[in-house]
């Protein structure tokens, strides 16, 4: 794997992957800090991705489980970005964390367990390596994530193009 040692910093990290059905690395690079990267991609949340949702209720319904409403949509600013574990981060909560190194998150439903994880490379600019790790609980997590997968690739890309405008957005306010 390439950058290897950024990998094998993250505590737990390696087993977390180690036992994972499926990984996603994406990386993208933008002039912004960590916590103003994970702001932006947080805060993502145009109407496509909301209609997603709305069919993605009907869906896990079709598998026998049922989903809270819809996300709200949240505006986070750099500030409100919680490297706390245990702490909640939209409809995730804090795993791991370190200031200006990687942060975490999780959230566990019957069909599967996804942690979305940042790990920014230092640089001019940074390189953000974004890391979606599934881990199937029961019979239904290979079938729901084999049917949202070429949207979650969709989603996860855009909402990274989200975090490095993040700079942007703050200069413009």
């Amino acid at each position: 794997m390439k950058n290897e040692a950024l990998f094998t910093a993250v505590p737990h990290l390696p087993n977390l992957m180690e036992t994972a059905d499926h990984i996603d690395i994406k990386t993208v690079s933008g002039d912004v800090s960590l916590r103003e990267f994970i702001a932006g991609m947080i805060s993502y949340s145009p109407g496509w991705v909301k209609f997603l949702y709305g069919v993605r209720w009907f869906f896990v319904r079709l598998l026998g489980m049922k989903q809270e409403g819809l996300p709200q949509e949240l505006t986070m600013q750099p500030e409100d970005v919680s490297f706390v574990t245990g702490e909640p981060a939209a409809f995730f909560s804090v795993k791991m964390a370190k200031e200006d190194k990687y942060w975490f998150a999780g959230i566990t439903e019957s069909h599967l367990t996804a942690h979305l994880g940042v790990i920014v490379e230092p640089g001019q600019p940074n390189r953000f390596h974004v890391l979606t790790i599934v881990h199937y609980n029961r019979w239904t997590g290979p079938v729901y994530f084999n049917v949202i997968r070429p949207f979650h690739h969709l989603v996860v890309g855009q909402m990274m193009k989200a975090g490095v405008r993040q700079s942007l957005r703050l200069q413009e306010t």
